[in-house]
């Protein structure tokens, strides 16, 4: 285990309550070892306490899950580490494994449990409505559905009070790629390179991340274009990002006036000229973008976006999938902290704490649209134990504040990461807003090259030990990243 990485651990002041003891490994890069740490070489990891206690488990062992998993499910080896987590119980913010290891879950099930894992409200919720009604269909009334119709419309601005209920955030993707072409009787849909907005085989259009593509041919009338990336991108500095902190990259601009936007900008405006008809069905984009390593874009640049796409004829679709719900802190919606409003918003991930659940919301002028064309029917969309859980949510993000919880401790994490990026080489840059975080490592500051994912895979085993979670991301797999809510 190398130096800097060490003394990067140490910093993050986590204590082990049982005892994992990290596996020696060969030194890795030499940009490890530039670094030269103010910490004390003997500072002891500690970890929060928690006077929950699991049940034990007394099930399948260990190798018999894993013998399983290889055999019959598909694809095999999508857990992370190299001995995948075999998780048995949750509780808020803990995990817990089969051996009864406690983990602090930082990555919330890939930006899923908002509100904590089995969280007492929703889980007396969720069993009160299981004892009651599971499913009926669309076809008849059911209570449930309707609350929550109502309480989710009210957290959203005019004119979006259509709502269509979906399983997932890919079908709701697809459901507003319809909407969209259904209103505009027009093609071309544009998204950002590095977008992520399902897999299924008709959203994989919209989907510009290389390891989700196939080789097969993609959906007809998908165009993507410059992610306006202030850290990766030609262009991009220090005044930038709607974040408390900003990338060291130096740049010209006045706080209040950025020149990297209107030169993302022009090249938007040469993706409209040259690569889409005339007139165009719509724009696809994340406030955040989540599955490429939380990039977030110059200030003001949506908002320029989606007035050229609205002269063009198309709609602008927010994927709230992952910025929903406050998450972000300073805002509900991820859309709100560029003072847009889409027209079209979808939802998933969690709006139901990990429940499978989706929506998809407009305005009554598009949801026409698609009545015309189409009759939109889901059989498992908006059932009664779904929106129950839906609501439960709603209410427990409101009563315990925890957008406001959101914008407190995520302002005092970034504050706190971006001084291990000031210390350390290999932390080349850290993003975010509220609990939603990304931390990029590289080789080095100066050419910002990516760090190579085996040693990635390492800090990752490395914080498993210490009984931390985190995601990994990123176009190169080098970004590692906290999204944390509620717990």
């Amino acid at each position: 285990m190398t130096l800097a990485w060490r003394h990067l651990q140490r910093a993050l002041r986590l204590e082990i309550s049982s005892p994992r003891i990290p596996k020696m490994c060969p030194s890795l890069s030499r940009a490890f070892w530039t670094s030269v740490t103010k910490l004390g070489v003997h500072t002891k990891p500690r970890m929060p306490p928690c006077d929950f206690i699991p049940e034990k488990y007394q099930s399948l062992a260990y190798q018999r899950v894993l013998e399983i998993n290889n055999r019959h499910l598909y694809p095999p080896r999508t857990a992370y580490f190299a001995e995948p987590l075999l998780l048995h119980q949750g509780h808020m913010e803990w995990l817990f494994d089969h051996e009864g290891n406690r983990y602090l879950d930082f990555f919330s099930g890939i930006v899923t449990v908002g509100v904590g894992h089995c969280h007492p409200k929703v889980n007396a919720v969720a069993q009160k409505q299981l004892g009651r009604l599971w499913h009926t269909s669309p076809i008849f009334f059911n209570l449930p559905i309707h609350e929550y119709a109502e309480k989710l419309s009210a957290i959203l601005p005019e004119p979006l009070k259509v709502i269509f209920f979906t399983n997932s955030g890919s079908e709701a993707n697809d459901l507003a790629m319809l909407m969209a072409r259904a209103h505009s009787t027009n093609i071309d849909i544009i998204s950002f390179r590095g977008a992520y907005h399902g897999g299924s085989p008709y959203i994989l259009g919209l989907t510009n991340v290389g390891y989700f593509k196939m080789e097969l041919p993609g959906a007809a009338g998908c165009e993507s274009t410059m992610c306006p990336d202030v850290f990766r991108g030609p262009w991009g500095g220090s005044h930038c990002r709607d974040s408390p902190v900003q990338t060291i990259r130096k740049c010209s601009c006045a706080p209040d006036c950025c020149q990297a936007k209107d030169q993302y900008i022009e090249q938007f405006k040469d993706t409209l000229s040259t690569a889409v008809a005339k007139s165009i069905a719509g724009f696809f984009v994340e406030p955040i973008q989540g599955v490429s390593g939380i990039v977030q874009y110059p200030k003001g640049f949506l908002k320029e976006a989606f007035k050229l796409v609205r002269e063009r004829g198309g709609v602008c679709i927010s994927d709230e999938v992952q910025t929903g719900f406050g998450r972000l802190g300073s805002h509900y919606w991820g859309f709100q902290t560029h003072d847009v409003v889409p027209d079209i918003v979808t939802l998933a991930k969690g709006i139901g704490n990990g429940f499978p659940m989706g929506a998809v919301v407009t305005t009554p002028e598009i949801a026409k649209s698609l009545a015309k064309r189409r009759f939109c029917f889901s059989t498992f969309g908006g059932n009664p134990l779904a929106c129950a859980i839906g609501s439960a949510v709603l209410e427990v993000i409101k009563e315990e504040n925890l957008q406001e919880n959101s914008q407190e401790v995520g302002t005092y994490m970034l504050l706190e990461l971006a001084k291990l990026r000031d210390e350390f080489e290999i932390v080349g840059d850290v993003r975010g807003k509220g609990l939603m975080i990304g931390i990029e490592m590289v080789k080095d500051k100066m050419s910002r090259q990516p760090l190579p994912p085996e040693e990635v895979s390492q800090i990752h085993e490395d914080c498993k030990h210490m009984g931390l979670l985190v995601g990994k991301s990123g176009i190169f797999s080098q970004n590692s990243s906290a999204s944390t809510f509620g717990s």
